[in-house]
């Protein structure tokens, strides 16, 4: 990659991950003109005081397993090597001083850029990287609707962006953009998939073959651990 890189970055517990996930990665990299997109297993989600259910090292087998023929996508573990709650400011902040010079774009859904104004320092936030704002149900990211969206912001967000004509879109005061990408909506959740799991019910369909496979024999989630196949 050279030094123009514009890496996504899309952040989440990954408990487990699933095809809602990797959809928003593979979209929003392509339809954003993002070179990568890193994903992020967060280590202690300062709006989950239970934390996960899955190890980190589980969590990011799990990630390694879903994205391993997938050329674009790669995990990034910086927030699962420091302590105390993963606050995105502080990662913003490690990645770009451990990769000066690239571009980053924060990837998060609608439903989490309403409640940005909660996080730690989110102006901080707002003003270091490029927002790239997707479908996450029930909320419906529709191309061309930039201004309705925007308005269903809270003012403590809207203050902070202009509409720029040329561009025909939102800009921080930086000079950072902010950009409203549809994804294909895959009503799938990590709490429902370990409440199927729990309860000896199926998620196949709905994480990728590998991931199961791992969650299977591990015996993760309650599920019933198997035996790995013997290769042949």
């Amino acid at each position: 990659m050279t030094p123009s890189s514009r890496i996504g970055l899309l952040g989440g517990t990954f408990d487990p991950v699933h095809f809602g996930h990797l959809r928003m990665a593979e979209e929003a990299r392509e339809v954003a003109g993002l070179d990568e997109v890193w994903l992020i297993p967060s280590g202690q989600p300062p709006h989950r005081p239970d934390g996960p259910v899955a190890s980190p090292a589980d969590r990011c087998k799990m990630l390694r397993l879903a994205i391993e023929n997938a050329p674009g996508l790669r995990v990034e573990p910086v927030e699962l090597e420091r302590a105390g709650p993963s606050f995105t400011i502080d990662t913003l902040r490690e990645l770009d001083r451990r990769h000066p010079g690239k571009a980053f774009a924060l990837i998060l859904g609608f439903d989490a850029f309403r409640e940005i104004h909660s996080w730690r320092e989110f102006d901080a936030v707002l003003g270091a990287v490029d927002l790239v704002v997707t479908s996450r149900p029930p909320d419906v990211v529709v191309h061309g609707e930039d201004g309705q969206h925007f308005s269903r912001l809270p003012i403590a967000v809207t203050r902070s962006f202009f509409y720029d004509e040329h561009i025909r879109g939102y800009l921080h005061g930086s000079g950072h953009r902010l950009e409203f990408v549809p994804v294909t909506a895959l009503d799938v959740s990590s709490s429902d998939l370990r409440r199927r799991l729990g309860e000896g019910l199926s998620i196949r369909y709905l994480v990728p073959d590998a991931t199961l496979a791992f969650i299977e024999e591990s015996g993760l989630y309650g599920s019933t651990p198997r035996e790995a196949p013997v290769p042949r």
